[in-house]
């Protein structure tokens, strides 16, 4: 509502104007402020409309139900029923049950469970999405916050809504866009907005876990070509860039939204579903909405670039200090985007687990001030692009525990095409086991549970041929060949077999003669040893095995062929996709202090 008319008029906050009319037993919207009663019960066509008018001046406000749910709701004062109509008796000191209504204490606890029910916060890079469950029936609130939403149609993509009973993907992308008051002096202010802060949000079929994968900046990349919306309504179609930064994804020649998707598809071979964006004043006005959130530092911080001021230990920050936290680099580790990025990371789980706590959900004030200033920080596309598609999402990300909310960073190494490397590009190995991960729904907090299930389903299978010892992988000799069809995957192999796995004799022979269906491993008899220790590192299936008749010489190398169904080197062809060795992770469920 308004804040300059009925909405908060005296002081009174919007959220706390509905009242429970006695008459009725229904909550109703009060825009008198005289503290009395309401005369009579709304009408019955008017709560069915669910709609809030204007009184005349010569009738008083009449009531409309429209109970907005999470809010704490009010308890007239009425007579005790055993003291006659204006009596006091002895009500006030009796926890008697009326009208067969359970204690005080049993509501409160049923009313705290419906809020934590209805209400979903969440959060991912410098932007937020707080909806209320229910808030349909408040027409004006409603309408309110669905305007707050701003909408880009991706050029060339179906406006399609959530996608129910599947996995999906959204991309959170935090712009370096000065716009807003005050952020004009943190310099560029001309500019159009690059992808500064992006995470790849992947939320599993079955709704009980979800990944937040952090992409750097400076990341070199391929960008396709893409056809991109520009503001006066136009389509231009803006080429490609084969080894470009990531951030240029979006803002550079005018690339908007869609743009980003695209990199991100390329990339890591999932389909992005939908976007969110917002600038840095969603970290500012949110954090403020939500009552600060709690961060934590190993030691004192005073940043004279971002003008960030900590103590050692936890603070709560908001607003300003909150936005100087996300943004500065010279505080933490070796002061590098990455390092930036965990910080990150660890502000934001604190902040999911601040929206999500009782302090918050309790709160009707906050609850109304978080909905509003998060939906006026988002853009998204437009398949999500109103209040009742973002509630339907909110329904769909509501059964995820905090604790099965893992945050990690895209593995990356040093560009080696740069002398003194400024940027980063994927690791050959780590990212492709991590984008297969996502690829087959496979959680970072599940991936322990998902080896089990595959390893049970395998074992009969594999027992006849795979029952028995294993060498050391030191103690492994193959040649690699690649009949994949994939130009360079004998050597990321070899690459991943030597320096992650110790297969420090494996050799690297280039082409197969021919193009292979299916990876093959051809070992002798006396070479079984071998052939078991190198199945289990990479995941074969026991069909992919095929030993020989006749013996080895003591030197002489197993054949390893790399065939169509190749999907990366440490990616198992088969059975659980395991996380890449010494991935950093951050739970949503625990406080971190930033090192």
């Amino acid at each position: 509502m308004d804040a300059h008319s009925r909405g908060r008029a005296d002081e009174i906050d919007p959220a706390d104007q509905w009242v429970l009319n006695p008459q009725t037993g229904n909550y109703e919207l009060r825009l008198d402020h005289s503290g009395q009663q309401p005369q009579a019960a709304a009408p019955s066509y008017a709560r069915r409309a669910a709609t809030v008018e204007t009184p005349s001046p010569a009738t008083p406000a009449a009531p409309v139900e429209a109970p907005v749910p999470g809010q704490r709701r009010r308890r007239p004062a009425e007579p005790d029923r055993g003291s006659g109509a204006g009596g006091t008796g002895g009500g006030t000191g009796s926890p008697g049950r009326r009208g067969g209504q359970p204690p005080a204490s049993r509501r409160k606890r049923k009313q705290a469970a419906s809020r934590k029910k209805k209400v979903l916060l969440w959060t991912g890079g410098t932007m937020a999405l707080v909806l209320v469950g229910g808030a349909t029936s408040a027409y004006v609130l409603y309408n309110k916050l669905d305007g707050n939403i701003t909408t880009v149609d991706p050029v060339g993509r179906k406006s399609q809504g959530f996608r129910k009973g599947q996995a999906f993907n959204i991309l959170i992308i935090g712009t370096d866009k000065r716009t807003g008051e005050g952020n004009g002096g943190y310099g560029d202010t001309n500019s159009p907005g690059h992808a500064d802060t992006t995470i790849l949000f992947h939320v599993s079929q079955d709704r009980t876990n979800a990944t937040a994968l952090s992409i750097p900046r400076d990341l070199v990349t391929k960008i396709p070509v893409c056809e991109s919306r520009q503001p006066d309504g136009s389509i231009k179609t803006i080429p490609g860039a084969e080894k470009a930064r990531f951030n240029v994804s979006l803002g550079q020649d005018g690339r908007d939204a869609g743009c980003t998707m695209r990199t991100v598809e390329e990339l890591t071979g999932l389909t992005v579903d939908h976007f969110m964006m917002a600038d840095f004043n969603a970290v500012k006005e949110l954090t403020t909405a939500v009552g600060g959130v709690k961060v934590c530092v190993e030691k004192a911080v005073d940043d004279p670039k971002s003008h960030l001021k900590l103590p050692p230990g936890e603070s709560v920050i908001e607003g300003e200090q909150a936005l100087a936290f996300v943004r500065t680099r010279s505080s933490f580790g070796n002061k590098s985007d990455l390092d930036r990025i965990k910080v990150q990371q660890q502000f934001l789980s604190s902040m999911v687990r601040q929206m999500k706590s009782d302090d918050t959900l309790t709160s009707p004030t906050k609850l109304y001030s978080l909905a509003n200033a998060a939906t006026k920080a988002l853009t998204v596309d437009t398949g999500i692009g109103s209040l009742s598609k973002l509630q339907e999402l909110a329904g769909e990300l509501a059964p995820i525990d905090t604790k099965n909310i893992a945050f990690t960073t895209l593995p990356v190494v040093d560009n080696p095409d740069e002398p003194k490397p400024v940027t980063v590009v994927p690791h050959p190995t780590q990212a492709p086991q991590l984008f297969a991960m996502l690829q087959s729904d496979t959680s970072l907090t599940e991936v322990k549970k998902k080896e089990a299930q595959a390893k049970n389903a395998q074992a009969q299978a594999q027992a006849a041929l795979l029952k028995g010892p294993r060498s050391t992988a030191a103690e492994v000799r193959v040649d690699v060949y690649n009949g994949s069809g994939i130009t360079g995957a004998a050597q990321a192999t070899i690459n991943w077999l030597q320096n992650d796995q110790g297969v420090t004799r494996s050799t690297n022979r280039s082409n197969a003669p021919e193009k292979a269906t299916r990876t093959t491993l051809t070992y002798a008899p006396n070479q079984a040893d071998q052939a078991r220790k190198l199945a289990d590192m990479m995941g074969l299936p026991a069909t992919a095995l095929k030993p020989g008749t006749q013996d080895a010489a003591e030197r002489e190398p197993m054949t390893l062929v790399l065939g169509s169904d190749f999907k990366g080197a440490g990616v198992p062809l088969t059975g659980p996709v395991k996380a890449p060795k010494d991935l950093q992770k951050v739970a949503a469920d625990k406080q971190v202090c930033a090192k």
